[in-house]
């Protein structure tokens, strides 16, 4: 096994360390979840808190970590009454972003089931992390039925595995550790609140402190044990103070002005549910373990709101983590002033407030967050038709095919129809189009390709039943053989690349509309990072396109890029099109599963060069020959339509909608629906 390194010899990254550290304390805090950008040493302090981690005491031979002290009485390998313990050091178990359910949950041997009535059962991952460390890098890229199975494990405790009527449960209690990489996408919100902490590292700009990083680096490279060797008395005294805060935790007080800091404190931030003010409290009470008091302090609630707080406050998926610091010591000082004035009205000759409660300008401890400049993001509204200085007419004779406007803002964005992909795809689990999946409703039955992974124990049944008498059949149970077997096709939904093409040509340069079109494309990326799809933009204006963000699952990423976007010159309506023909292209070549969806946000309009119109015509059929499923989103407005989105619609094969249709809520929906209620009655 190869020497870790050691914990204490990572060079700076405080909050990430203390995030660690206090989950080292009080496993109760429940986690923590480390963002930020690659290659800033995420990984390596997670694999080094293990070594920092006090011993566990478990039942030998037992599969499934039981506590000697309290065995669980549902135990697979059970029971396990007066069993001597003995100790084992704590666990780090790393679930890959690939991993099957099985591997996660543990698999059951279906046949020996059916034919023998046995639970034959091989524990999974989350046996092997029971009462140590879970540590899932990448984790806002894992699939989401891994996550769903997290989630179960998470809030009960336990896991269940049960397939056909056969059911396995054992406990499942680890600390959570993911780490990830915002560029790649962003957590479903209900792993997201599992993580009891957040913390943001980011690679130092200081240049004495990068040389240091280096040379330690090198250092442990060259000789791993001999380096791990000199940070051996940093280790020991760093793994004692963690034991003796772990005996000082069940002495800290946590007082009512304190809580009342905490509640008023998740209050004002809105956050939802009751779960971050339990967090707060107990990574607070784990911080005043770590220094060594039996009380906590108002600076203990401070840093456990920048450590708990950040993740749980974002409203919209674009909000960037964070806190307004004003507005936490401001909030502070409030709830303190209100039990000071409490604590008066029940004793006339105490003059003095709450001692804790006088909030602390510097900052108390460090650590947390960095402060946010703009701690709540609210989508601007879209500008009116009142600028001082009008655009001129698009397109207009003369105009410089480099002239451009200063972005607008998006208009507010709304919940969109749903667009999908035809047909029945195979592609990576999502929430969009059609798809063979597995999981999801049962269809049929097939023979199994590879390992058997959901059976279909009627089609199984069936297929066995023929050759009972010939295989000497003579007890109550079926004689099933590999062969008989059956595995249960099901349908489900699946992700896919959406792929938006914009106009931001002179043609859509009047603010107003510029700022609708913004508002529709952020809609539609919200429903994007909803149904978990790939998202790329292409962009065309003035003589050429441009791939302002390539296909990544970042869809942040892509509203930030819109946000920015310029307007301007021409309308070059073919480059779009090939620009996007060129992306899917590459895109079919790297993940061939999955199936894109073309979004071409437009009025239709093609200027400049020769032919426009018609080498348009040509770009759109490219698509067309290869079944990329299309959708036109029509911006044109005014009471003359020329229609023209609507004819590239046709020649890409796909349908149009417009702006206002393509609301939900929509009043076309509206009449379609009242129609048919009509109908109906």
């Amino acid at each position: 096994m190869s020497t870790p390194y050691p914990f204490t010899a990572i060079v700076g990254q405080d909050d990430l360390r203390l995030g660690l550290l206090l989950n080292a304390v009080s496993p109760a805090v429940g986690g923590v979840l480390v963002r930020g950008e690659k290659g800033t040493a995420k990984s390596t302090a997670v694999r080094a808190l293990a070594a920092l981690m006090p011993e566990v005491s478990v039942v030998p031979g037992c599969r499934f970590s039981c506590d000697p002290g309290s065995p669980d009485p549902a135990c697979p390998d059970g029971p396990h009454a007066d069993a001597a313990g003995v100790s084992r050091a704590a666990r780090t178990v790393e679930l890959p972003v690939g991993a099957s359910e099985d591997r996660l949950v543990g698999a059951l041997d279906i046949e020996r089931a059916l034919s023998e009535g046995v639970k034959a059962f091989e524990p999974g991952l989350l046996a092997d992390a029971h009462r140590g460390i879970l540590y899932v890098d990448e984790v806002n890229l894992l699939h989401d039925h891994l996550v769903d199975l997290l989630l179960d494990a998470a809030a009960m405790g336990a896991s269940y595995v049960e397939r056909e009527g056969v059911s396995v449960r054992h406990a499942a209690r680890f600390l959570l550790v993911g780490t990830m990489n915002p560029e790649e996408g962003e957590l479903r919100p209900q792993l997201l609140d599992r993580f009891g902490l957040t913390v943001e590292v980011a690679a130092s700009r200081d240049t004495d402190e990068r040389v240091e990083v280096v040379r330690r680096r090198l250092a442990y490279d060259d000789d791993p044990e001999g380096f791990a060797a000199r940070w051996a008395e940093e280790e020991s005294a760093l793994r004692e103070r963690i034991a003796t805060a772990r005996a000082l935790l069940p002495q800290v007080l946590l007082g009512d002005g304190v809580l009342r800091q905490i509640a008023a404190t998740c209050a004002a931030f809105e956050v939802d549910g009751m779960r971050a003010d339990i967090v707060m409290a107990r990574t607070a009470t784990a911080l005043a373990a770590w220094a060594g008091r039996e009380e906590v302090t108002a600076d203990d609630v401070r840093q456990a709101a920048l450590l708990a707080l950040p993740h749980r406050r974002r409203r919209n998926p674009f909000d960037a983590p964070g806190l307004d610091e004003d507005k936490l010591d401001q909030t502070l000082d409030e709830a303190a002033g209100d039990q000071g004035r409490s604590d008066e009205g029940r004793n006339d000759n105490d003059d003095d407030p709450d001692p804790d409660g006088g909030g602390n300008d510097d900052g108390g401890g460090g650590g947390g967050v960095p402060p946010q400049a703009d701690g709540d993001r609210t989508p601007p509204q879209g500008e009116g038709g009142s600028d001082d200085t009008p655009s001129r007419a698009p397109d207009a004779p003369g105009r410089s095919a480099g002239a451009e406007q200063q972005p607008v803002a998006s208009a507010e964005p709304f919940r969109t129809k749903m667009l999908s992909v035809p047909g029945l795809g195979e592609g990576a689990a999502g929430r969009r189009s059609r798809a063979r999946t597995e999981h999801g409703r049962t269809t049929g039955a097939r023979r199994p390709q590879g390992s058997l992974t959901k059976l279909h124990l009627a089609a199984t049944v069936q297929a066995a039943a023929p050759h009972q008498r010939a295989r000497g059949r003579s007890g109550r149970g079926l004689v099933v053989r590999r062969d008989d077997l059956r595995q249960a096709t099901r349908e489900g939904r699946e992700g896919n690349l959406v792929l938006f093409v914009v106009d931001a040509s002179g043609s859509m340069a009047a603010r107003q509309r510029m700022s609708a079109v913004k508002g529709a494309v952020l809609s539609l990326l919200l429903d994007a990072y909803q149904r978990r799809d790939k998202v790329g933009l292409v962009t065309f204006r003035g003589k050429d396109a441009e791939v302002a963000l390539p296909p990544t699952s970042s869809v942040d990423a892509a509203a930030s890029r819109l946000e920015s976007l310029p307007t301007g010159g021409r309308t070059p309506l073919a480059a779009g099109l090939l620009k996007a023909h060129d992306v899917l292209r590459v895109e079919r070549l790297r993940d061939p599963s999955r199936r894109p969806l073309l979004v071409v946000v437009t009025d239709g309009r093609a200027t400049g060069g020769p032919e426009p119109v018609a080498l348009a015509g040509r770009a759109a059929r490219l698509h067309r020959a290869e079944g990329t499923a299309s959708v036109v989103v029509d911006c044109e407005s005014g009471y003359v339509r020329l229609g023209l989105a609507g004819e590239l619609a046709r020649e890409l094969g796909g349908t149009a909608v417009t702006l206002d249709e393509l609301r939900a809520d929509s009043i076309a929906g509206l009449v379609k629906d009242v129609t048919a209620a009509g109908r109906a009655a």
